[in-house]
């Protein structure tokens, strides 16, 4: 079985959406560890009542960013993972952690990569007056929310669309897409040919999956 640690920072709803496609039988795999960067983050409680191991390593208790990479990657090695899954993982990793599991570790991004890496992509998508935003799945690399996309959905901006509806509206399809995509990955029909720098579906070259 795929053995999977979430990181989380917040309140886990991506945790949930994967540990319920897990009990459904639709996604392979196993939460062996959450993983939280704030001791108050609410995805802990999730994971506690699931019998999921959740633990804390708080940024607060280090001298710099190094130093809880560190820490925070000796504490997923604990578990073994197949995959690392950023699931609302509120910090930004650096290269030395990053080096530390090439390749097998995933991020979910409110936007349509590459459109609006970073923060407020509600916000921004909706100042600019685009017609459809949405969210991605994407493997991380050493560029902020730059790494290979693996897949994406659709969310249409609609009239009298605020920042609170339209996020409400994306993080509804990022419950449907996280899942599929991991399945796909887990399964290994899915996979980054870092050689080619090329997205393979089935041993084909292909677009990000879409949903």
């Amino acid at each position: 079985m795929t053995r999977l640690v979430v990181l989380i920072s917040g309140r886990g709803s991506n945790l949930v959406a994967i540990a319920n496609a897990i009990e459904r039988r639709e996604l392979d795999a196993e939460i062996v560890a959450v993983i939280s960067s704030r001791p108050q983050a609410l995805g802990l409680e999730e994971a506690r009542n699931r019998a999921i191991p959740a633990l804390v390593v708080d940024h607060r208790d280090f001298d710099d960013r190094q130093e809880f990479d560190r820490a925070l990657a000796e504490k997923i090695n604990e578990y073994r993972p197949d995959w690392v899954v950023l699931a609302g993982f509120m910090r930004i990793l650096s290269a030395e952690f990053i080096a530390r599991f090439p390749a097998c570790m995933t991020n979910i991004h409110p936007s349509l990569l590459p459109a609006y890496p970073g923060l407020e992509t509600h916000k921004r998508a909706l100042a600019d007056g685009v017609s459809e935003h949405g969210a991605t799945v994407h493997l991380v690399s050493n560029e902020l929310d730059g790494g290979p996309v693996l897949g994406r959905v659709r969310v249409p901006l609609l009239a009298g669309d605020t920042e609170a509806t339209l996020a409400d509206r994306v993080l509804h399809q990022e419950h449907r897409l996280y899942p599929r995509v991991l399945q796909l990955l887990v399964s290994g029909r899915l996979r980054w040919d870092a050689e080619c720098e090329a997205l393979r579906l089935d041993g084909e070259g292909c677009d990000p999956v879409e949903i």
